[in-house]
């Protein structure tokens, strides 16, 4: 599933990187990131303590004061609740400001993903969604296909004119098997 889930993400422009610790992966944010990056409170990367690492290889972390700094991010980081294998998409949990603002104004979209949180497709995904309705009825919930990407305009087809030009899926194996948590 994982094979199936990195080609089809590639299919629609985004981009996988394996990587096994924390450290691996600041260093690739760091290493593909120039300037200013988002970090809205997430359970999982709070827990790997990300924020402390992006720091350590010299990216300067924005934790508060979004709307006030997330026109100006380079970047916004995420967790992802699951992704789809068939068409390389990812789901978030995205009701918390926060998070939305981090993954539609900055140029790149940074995604964790725990490989264990992997669905075939979107009928997989179902049951998920169905517990995510019972949680909390009223929340947004994001899917996101690759790059933003809009042909709206004369039919030409503009990449990151409605949000990142850039995905990259950092898949991270003990990251969080947990569905509901980001």
């Amino acid at each position: 599933m994982l094979k199936r889930f990195t080609e089809a993400l590639s299919k629609v422009g985004g981009q996988a990187a394996e990587v096994a610790t924390v450290g691996e992966a600041a260093a690739y944010i760091a290493g593909h990131v120039n300037g200013t990056v988002l970090l809205p409170s997430q359970p999982s990367l709070e827990r790997i303590a990300l924020a402390a690492e992006l720091e350590a290889a010299g990216v300067k972390v924005v934790r508060e004061s979004w709307r006030e700094h997330a026109a100006a991010a380079n970047a916004g980081v995420t967790g992802v609740n699951f992704a789809l294998a068939d068409t390389g998409t990812l789901v978030l949990e995205s009701t918390a400001e926060a998070l939305r603002l981090a993954t539609t104004l900055p140029e790149v979209h940074f995604a964790l993903l725990d490989p264990g949180k992997l669905l075939a497709d979107s009928l997989a995904a179902i049951p998920y969604l169905r517990g995510f309705h019972e949680r909390a009825p009223r929340n947004y919930l994001a899917y996101i296909t690759g790059p933003s990407r809009t042909a709206d305009i004369e039919r030409v087809l503009t990449i990151g004119a409605h949000g990142p030009r850039q995905l990259h899926v950092l898949l991270m194996p003990g990251l969080s098997t947990d569905f509901y948590e980001l």
